[in-house]
């Protein structure tokens, strides 16, 4: 709007031409919109009660996001499931070096792309029996609930499973 009044255009010209109100435009251009008060949900939490969902995050990884929010509730956070699992995702640190990645790869072409291996990894971990607490434990043993070895909580299998995308040639 501003190079537009530069250029003589009326408030009502340059609302039709960027598609909104008039008075938006005068706002702008008076300078009134500045420090007004913001449209649009609130943010429910606060940078302390995020470092504080990580730190309980950190302190065993293999909770599940109802186990995180009853936590994160006792700890004066109150939210939804979803925020949980919007807020566990990536920290600033990961955020900056995916960026960073796709900064890099963006005008790669076709041919640059066709040269790279895509896989993905999942794993599968499955309950043989559904009673008694979870155990999230690598290698065989007893369970560390268990002093004479017998009688573990559950048997846990993992399974990994390995998708490959080979690139395509011509021949």
């Amino acid at each position: 709007p501003d190079t537009l009044k530069r250029e003589g255009k009326t408030q009502k010209d340059i609302s039709e031409r960027i598609g909104c109100s008039q008075s938006a435009v005068s706002r702008h251009l008076s300078g009134k919109s500045v420090g007004r008060k913001k449209c649009g949900k609130k943010r429910c939490t606060t940078r302390r009660g995020d470092r504080t969902l990580r730190k309980i995050v950190e302190k065993d990884r293999f909770q599940t996001l109802g186990d995180l929010r009853k936590q994160w509730t006792e700890s004066g956070v109150e939210t939804s499931r979803a925020t949980v699992h919007r807020r566990v995702l990536l920290n600033q640190k990961q955020q900056q070096k995916r960026l960073t990645w796709a900064t890099e790869k963006q005008h790669w072409t076709v041919a640059q792309w066709s040269k790279v291996l895509f896989s993905d990894e999942s794993k599968f971990c499955m309950s043989f029996r559904n009673q008694g607490a979870r155990v999230w434990r690598s290698g065989i043993g007893p369970s560390p609930q268990s002093s004479s070895g017998s009688g573990h909580l559950f048997s846990l299998c993992s399974v990994f499973c390995h998708t490959f995308s080979f690139p395509q040639t011509s021949h």
